[in-house]
C-alpha cells in the first residue's frame, strides 16, 4: 500500500518572500499601534530608572537622558508616527488626485492653471519645502503634517493627470461620451475607475517616505515637541549622547523597517497589478 502523498501549495507568483515580510512588519506595527500600553510595563513619559542605563532585563533597550524606558517609548511613538503617515497621504492622495483628473479631462486654462502651480510647488527641494512650511507654522506635528501634504499633493496631481490623459483617449470613453454621458458621467464611471492603480502603488510605498520626513522634521525641532515620544526627536536626543547609543537604537530601528515595509508592499501591489508578472 503506496503512502499518500502531502498535498502541495501552490503559492501565487506574486505572493512573495518580501511582501510577506511586508505584510508581516506592518502588520507589527500597526498591533504597537494599538496595544502599545500592554506590550511593555512602563509607561512612555514615566522615569522608571536611572539615567542612561544600558540595555538590561528590566529595561531591553535601556533609558534615556530622563530616564524614561527606550522600549517603551518606541513603542508608543508609532501611536503618533503611523497616524500621522495615513493623515498626510489620505489628504494629499484626495488633494492631488481630484486637481489632476480635472486639468487631465478638463484641460484647457484649468489644465494650465493646476500644472504651473505643480511646476512651482516641485520645483523646490521637498525636505527645504517641508521646512519652510513648518518653520512658519510652528512646531508640532499636526503643523508638520500640513508642510508635508503641501510636499506630497503635486506629485499625485500630475501622475493622475497623465493617467487621465491616457484613459480618455480609449474607445469605451469615446464610446461613453457619443453616447450622450455627461462629462461628470464619464470621468467618475469610465475614466477615474481605471486610473487609481498606480495611484495606490505609489500611495502604499509613500507612507513610508512621509514617516521618514515627518521624522526628520522632528529631527531639526520642526515637527514633534518635548516629552511627546516621537521616533525623530528620539533619534536627536539620542544623537546628544554619544556614548549611549542604545537611546536612538530603538527608533532607528522603528523607522527602518516600517519603510521597509512599506516599500516592500508597494512592490508586491507593483507585481499583482503588473500584467507581465501573471
Amino acid at each position: 500500500m503506496t503512502a499518500q502523498l502531502a498535498p502541495r501549495i501552490v503559492r501565487p507568483r506574486w505572493l512573495t518572500l518580501p511582501l510577506m515580510i511586508g505584510f508581516g512588519l506592518i502588520l507589527f506595527w500597526l498591533l504597537a499601534t494599538v496595544a502599545a500600553p500592554w506590550m511593555t510595563s512602563y509607561a512612555p513619559l514615566d522615569m522608571v530608572g536611572r539615567r542612561l542605563q544600558p540595555p538590561s532585563w528590566d529595561h531591553l533597550l535601556g533609558t534615556d537622558a530622563l530616564g524614561r524606558d527606550v522600549l517603551s517609548r518606541t513603542l508608543h511613538g508609532a501611536r503618533h508616527s503611523i497616524p500621522i503617515a495615513v493623515t498626510v497621504v489620505f489628504f494629499a492622495v484626495s488633494i492631488g488626485a481630484l486637481l489632476g483628473a480635472l486639468a487631465g479631462f478638463i484641460g484647457g486654462i484649468v489644465d494650465t492653471i493646476i500644472m504651473r502651480l505643480v511646476d512651482v510647488t516641485l520645483s523646490f527641494p521637498p525636505m527645504l519645502l517641508a521646512m519652510a512650511v513648518a518653520a512658519s507654522l510652528g512646531p508640532g506635528l499636526e503643523n508638520a503634517a500640513i508642510a508635508m501634504i503641501i510636499v506630497w499633493w503635486p506629485i499625485y496631481a500630475r501622475l493622475m493627470r497623465a493617467q487621465v490623459l491616457e484613459v480618455r483617449e480609449r474607445e469605451h470613453v469615446e464610446a461613453a461620451v457619443a453616447s450622450g454621458a455627461t462629462q461628470t458621467r464619464v470621468l467618475t464611471h469610465h475614466v477615474l475607475p481605471l486610473c487609481w492603480t498606480p495611484v495606490l502603488i505609489s500611495a502604499t510605498m509613500d507612507l513610508g517616505q512621509v514617516i521618514l520626513l515627518a521624522a526628520s522634521l522632528s529631527f531639526i525641532g520642526l515637527g514633534a515637541t518635548p516629552p511627546t515620544p516621537e521616533w525623530g526627536s528620539m533619534i536627536s536626543d539620542g544623537a546628544s549622547q554619544f556614548y549611549s547609543w542604545w537611546v536612538a537604537l530603538g527608533p532607528g530601528l522603528a523607522i527602518l523597517t516600517i519603510v521597509l515595509g512599506f516599500n516592500f508592499i508597494g512592490d508586491g501591489l507593483h507585481d499583482y497589478f503588473d500584467p507581465r508578472s501573471k
